[in-house]
């Protein structure tokens, strides 16, 4: 059942008229280091979720908090002046009676997030670094594991390729757009998020331009990919940027400038952990022992990398994408349904 027919059919007794005072969050930091645990509402599909578990947990962080520490240096051209500190940013949706009066009440978990400060262990000053980085979704869970595969033409059907819903992404696009412009967010951050995913396996990426001090060489792509078409929804642009040092480039999903908006040291925080953690669930790609070219076309079937030592299972967490997708169709689309319609019909309107 898609996200809009089950909006349609999950209709209650009573009516009720979604405004934007209806949809609130409420946002909870956790700090991510060597004896982080995932909270209970955490997904645990998330990139530092899989690395605290297991009884090598302690082992796994500390030495990806050392990976991020050290790229952050070598991109810095010091030794081991900075430390990356990282927080946790968990964000749950609340809807109308669902927040009680002082704002903490149980909401729908929605986002995960990180935030980067970067420690200047010379001085003790912190430069606030970007918000973003990591980016995860119970909705995006949903849209991708659940839906998406739901709407493909049955085995065997002719002439008929695979099938993108025309609305693909829009409840998730504009639940970020509320999220970010919220006052709940705007309370916290001063800018928009910034986030770093690894780039696709689908696309030819062409080296381009000048290099830019920090991010590196940038790369252009000849289309569009799906990811590129729901982070649009998100209200998101795309440049690609592979870091001196780096082995392939990330890409970078931004509304703004990414290279006036930000500081060479903010930026320096956000290439290093999201570098490190590829490099942990995509070695083939960002632990590959050849530099991407002129020309790259990343593979997961590359034999030419090298291993962190870290393990990461790429099928446990689709099927883990499954679950959590299957989580917030029973939590929020199927039971708020029609206050979700009636909400994004309204901001059609606006």
């Amino acid at each position: 059942m898609t996200i809009e027919s089950t909006m349609t059919t999950e209709r209650s007794a009573t009516s009720e008229t979604a405004t934007r005072s209806d949809l609130t969050f409420s946002i909870r930091t956790t700090r991510f280091d060597e004896d982080y645990v995932p909270a209970s509402g955490s997904r645990i599909t998330t990139n530092f979720a899989n690395l605290a578990r297991g009884e090598n947990r302690q082992e796994n962080l500390r030495r990806a908090l050392t990976m991020i520490d050290d790229r952050a240096n070598a991109l810095a051209g010091t030794e081991d002046r900075y430390t990356v500190e990282l927080d946790i940013v968990s964000a749950d949706l609340h809807l109308g009676e669902d927040v009680d009066p002082d704002g903490t009440g149980t909401g729908v978990p929605l986002i995960e997030m990180l935030d980067v400060q970067i420690l200047d262990r010379e001085t003790g000053t912190r430069t606030r670094g970007i918000t973003g980085n990591n980016f995860s979704s119970y909705v995006r869970d949903h849209d991708f594991s659940v839906r998406l595969p739901a709407s493909q033409p049955a085995e065997g059907t002719k002439g008929q390729g695979p099938v993108v819903p025309d609305d693909f992404g829009v409840l998730h696009g504009r639940l970020f757009r509320r999220f970010i412009t919220s006052d709940a967010y705007r309370e916290r951050f001063a800018q928009p998020p910034v986030i770093c995913i690894s780039v696709s396996t689908s696309r030819t990426y062409h080296r381009i331009g000048t290099p830019h001090p920090v991010l590196g060489d940038e790369y252009a792509t000849d289309g569009s990919s799906l990811t590129d078409l729901y982070f649009s929804r998100m209200g998101l642009q795309v440049r690609y940027f592979m870091p001196r040092g780096a082995v392939a480039p990330l890409a970078f999903y931004f509304e703004g400038d990414l290279l006036a908006d930000h500081s060479d040291l903010a930026l320096i925080g956000t290439i290093a952990t999201m570098e490190t953690f590829q490099r942990i669930y995509r070695p083939e790609i960002y632990n590959a022992r050849r530099p991407a070219g002129e020309t790259y076309r990343p593979t997961l079937d590359n034999p030419d990398h090298e291993d962190t030592g870290i393990v990461y299972d790429r099928e446990e967490r689709s099927r883990l994408g499954v679950t959590q997708g299957r989580v917030i169709e029973e939590t929020l689309i199927a039971p708020h349904g029609e206050r979700l319609a009636q909400w994004l019909a309204e901001e059609e309107t606006r």
